[in-house]
């Protein structure tokens, strides 16, 4: 017996505001799902499997048209052809759209029901296959705890949507202990919902295959599927198969000593390099990170659009279309000496020390957050909310704002201070 275990296919998945990057392989990435679900039934093909198990989330909810449930009954008539079976519980995502309750699904498919957990055989593979859809995108029962007795006689197998006892990042939907699956009785369980592949247990096997194309940075690395063997009286084999054709990484480029803007860009063509070659020939969207302590961090942090800009271009000059740069996120300090080296002028002398005063004083900090609220309201939204929100009830955010008031500062009264210099 073979079968191929996905999940979390999120098929035609919209964009995570990627067209608000220049440059950013818009259609490329609107497509990569079909592609990998494509990779998907290729792979069925090509190893001759008897069954696929989709262990959730299927879709993305509802769908712009229905031109996304007529590819996916293209797509999997192409393993009913084949007499390929096809067994499907509905996820979170699925319950959330109304017209995939409607979908006419080819012979070979079966979609569990969504009232409660029953049991599919197949007598010529000596198969039990047990599972429940989702019936609402929020489902807080154990459903688990409700699956049949193993069928005796055959290889038995749970498909299940669930976070267990809890995933980072996924929310608590039918919730269940590793106890609760071990003591069904059953030989392996096909579980989905969490993104991130994930083997729970040996024996028996309770698998997470992870999601089968990353949609944005918090899904990085390789995406794909499970393959499992399995012959009478043997553990079954477990093969992780990549699907996915477009991959995320986020690259940490360490800037501490470098002196100059060119050694900052060096160090990263050097760690963009590291970072996708294990990937080619598929194409890799990064988010760079720099750190570290370095005399370059106002010049930096003076002027983010610039900075930002010259990333870019860098990384498009040394690795062409083998990478893009989603975004570019700055977190370096100021060398102390640099601190000293700095202080040439009284404007800046000033500036140096009120920003010292104020950082290290968290009251202060925060009542400069509470000043600065009215005009936090009236900023663009993803300054206000998602993963870069400013936070103007944290110090440590507060910090980083002076820090970066401070250095563009800095670079305005040296323009000035050498304007005057040199009239």
């Amino acid at each position: 017996m073979k079968f191929i275990h996905t999940a979390d296919i999120h098929l035609d998945s919209p964009l995570h505001r990627l067209a608000a990057y220049e440059g950013m392989p818009v259609e490329e990435i609107r497509q990569a799902s079909r592609r990998a679900f494509e990779n998907l039934i290729e792979l069925a093909l090509n190893e001759s499997v008897d069954f696929v198990l989709i262990a959730g989330d299927l879709f993305d909810g509802d769908w712009k048209d229905y031109n996304t449930g007529l590819y996916f009954i293209r797509q999997i008539r192409r393993l009913n052809d084949t007499n390929i079976h096809v067994f499907i519980v509905s996820g979170n995502h699925d319950a959330a759209g109304q017209v995939t309750k409607t979908l006419p699904y080819p012979a070979n498919t079966h979609v569990f029901s969504t009232r409660k957990p029953e049991t599919k055989t197949v007598d010529a593979l000596k198969l039990a296959i047990h599972g429940q859809s989702f019936s609402k995108p929020a489902v807080t029962d154990n459903l688990a705890a409700r699956y049949p007795e193993p069928v005796p006689g055959h290889f038995n197998i749970g498909l299940l949507h669930t976070s267990l006892t809890g995933r980072t990042g996924h929310e608590r939907y039918a919730p269940c202990s590793i106890e609760d699956l071990k003591n069904s009785g059953y030989d392996y369980w096909a579980l989905g919902h969490v993104h991130q592949a994930e083997v729970v247990s040996d024996d028996p096997p309770i698998v997470f295959p992870g999601c089968i194309q990353g949609r944005h940075i918090r899904e990085t690395g390789i995406k794909g599927c499970v393959l499992v063997s399995f012959d009478e009286g043997l553990s079954p084999k477990i093969e992780k198969r990549p699907l996915d054709v477009i991959r995320w990484e986020e690259v940490t480029v360490d800037l501490t000593d470098a002196d100059s803007e060119q050694a900052c860009l060096s160090r990263l063509e050097k760690a963009l390099e590291v970072s996708i070659h294990p990937h080619d020939p598929l194409p890799v969207i990064s988010r760079i990170i720099f750190q570290g302590e370095t005399n370059v961090h106002e010049q930096i942090t003076g002027n983010l659009e610039y900075w930002r800009e010259a990333v870019r271009s860098s990384a498009l000059a040394r690795h062409g279309e083998r990478v893009w740069v989603e975004k570019v996120k700055v977190q370096t300090r100021p060398k102390p000496a640099m601190e000293v080296a700095s202080l040439q002028t009284g404007p800046i002398l000033e500036l140096a020390q009120l920003v010292a005063d104020l950082t290290a004083d968290d009251d202060r900090l925060l009542d400069l957050g509470n000043e600065l609220t009215d005009l936090f309201k009236n900023l663009p939204v993803e300054y206000r909310r998602g993963e870069d929100a400013l936070q103007l009830d944290k110090p440590e955010c507060l910090r980083g704002i002076v820090d970066q008031a401070k250095a563009l500062l800095n670079v305005k009264l040296a323009k000035e201070a050498a304007v005057n210099e040199n009239p």
